[in-house]
């Protein structure tokens, strides 16, 4: 079966920027086998590179988690987006993932060797949701893993097999997306984003109680709609919240802010709450 084929694709590793899907593991690469890895996402859009900072520096904060050393400094992985990005068209909207991973093992075979750790950053056009679209979403029968259980406080690439099957799992039901509940029937998040909703003109989402990232889109936009007077709350929800909800919308660096148009069988509308956090987002990406 043919390989679906990459979208345009720039990798800086090893001292230098290499056109494609450059490799970059081998068969005995710790990372490879036993899910050393660590990534983040900013984006590149409209001339802008919003919060790209904060990205940078997850990124290394996920790394020491994962037991692995962070030795890229921010501003030099500032350094290096900047110019990746100038390998694009100036229209051109793009995904920024700086990468770390284990290389070889440490005090044991399941340990990753700090020591050996590598990194790069991998840059690929990656076209973003327009205002005018929406999602739909389901409740998954999957599960968030607990703190004690999961390397939660790292964006790490052992915990999305997870997330995978949940999607996988809704799209069979003919879903976009779908809503992960933690260990206390608590709503964390949605399988590829954080989620809102919005009832009798206030805001409420998922407090961040350490079952899932409490994503850098998803502070910003609490952030800037409390800065316009909006009053957002978090707090536990349950499902049936989101259920009768006015609005739902969503956050996350691949789409940004993108509305929910249906939960299960009831159809939503991308609604002035919505609208409001969307523009928001977009006038302060643009300062």
């Amino acid at each position: 079966m043919a390989l679906k084929p990459w979208s345009k694709t720039w990798t800086f590793f090893d001292g230098d920027w290499h056109e494609g899907n450059a490799p970059i593991m081998g068969a005995r690469t710790h990372a490879a086998w036993a899910g050393t890895s660590v990534f983040d996402g900013a984006r590149a859009f409209e001339g802008v590179m919003p919060d790209l900072d904060l990205h940078c520096a997850r990124v290394n904060r996920s790394a020491s988690v994962m037991m692995l050393a962070p030795v890229v400094p921010v501003d030099e992985w500032m350094g290096l987006a900047r110019d990746g990005v100038k390998k694009f068209g100036s229209g051109a909207e793009l995904y920024l993932r700086p990468f770390y991973w284990a290389e070889g093992a440490g005090f044991s075979s399941i340990v990753p060797g700090a020591d050996t750790t590598r990194w790069c950053l991998c840059i690929y056009e990656a076209p973003m949701a327009k205002a005018t679209g929406g999602i739909s979403i389901t409740l998954s029968p999957f599960r968030r893993p607990t703190k004690d259980s999961a390397p939660l406080e790292a964006k790490a690439g052992c915990l999305y097999p997870n997330n995978a099957r949940a999607m996988t799992e809704a799209h069979a039901r003919g879903f976009d997306n779908c809503v992960l509940l933690d260990q206390d029937s608590n709503v964390a998040e949605l399988a590829i984003a954080n989620i809102f909703m919005a009832k009798d003109g206030a805001v409420f989402t998922p407090a961040a109680n350490g079952t899932f990232l409490d994503g850098i889109t998803r502070q910003r936009v609490i952030k800037l709609l409390r800065g316009e007077g909006v009053e957002v709350v978090e707090k536990s929800l349950r499902y049936d919240d989101f259920e009768t909800a006015d609005e739902i919308f969503s956050s996350g660096n691949l789409h940004k802010v993108q509305a929910v148009t249906r939960i299960d069988s009831r159809a939503l509308q991308p609604g002035p709450v919505f609208r409001k956090a969307r523009e928001l987002y977009w006038a302060y990406s643009h300062v």
